[in-house]
């Protein structure tokens, strides 16, 4: 049996869960879960498009799952607590668990840019916070909420 993944045959996942209004930067965001594809379970592995004006998330930052990402073609803006920085294809960046310095990327060319995220997975023992907006992702991922616990309603 062959272990080769055909990118054609994964599923295409379009937009975010995150509730209005933070889901309109990234509603137009795909990703192809390829690490799901393998049946990987410690681990994610995600092939991202960005068209232009796209992010890939809101700024955020995760309490235990670290993340990786590495622009494999286009140019894209990493926005953390430090400013901006461009990458290119051929760059990457990591992300430790636990670092309080929120991360985004956002497509500001005139083309498309493909990445390729990997992250951890640990839903029942991470949160994600999203420093620049009224917005959590709790521990164990039930859904969103207001950083005062409240929570938005299911989408």
């Amino acid at each position: 049996m062959s272990k080769r993944i055909d990118i054609a045959t994964v599923p295409v996942v379009r937009g975010t869960g995150y509730p209005p209004p933070f889901d309109a930067p990234c509603a137009a965001r795909v990703r192809q879960r390829l690490g799901e594809a393998a049946g990987l379970t410690d681990f994610g592995v995600n092939l991202l498009r960005l068209a232009p004006g796209v992010w890939s998330s809101q700024r955020h930052w995760h309490s235990a799952e670290d993340e990786f990402i590495h622009v494999l073609d286009g140019e894209v803006v990493l926005v953390t607590d430090a400013g901006e920085e461009i990458l290119r294809a051929g760059d990457c960046a990591g992300f430790k668990a636990g670092d309080r310095d929120g991360h985004q990327l956002q497509n500001r060319s005139a083309r498309d840019a493909v990445i390729l995220e990997i992250g951890a997975r640990k839903p029942d023992a991470d949160a994600v916070e999203y420093p620049d907006i009224d917005l959590r992702l709790p521990q164990g991922r039930r859904g969103f909420a207001h950083r005062d616990g409240k929570p938005y309603p299911a989408r």
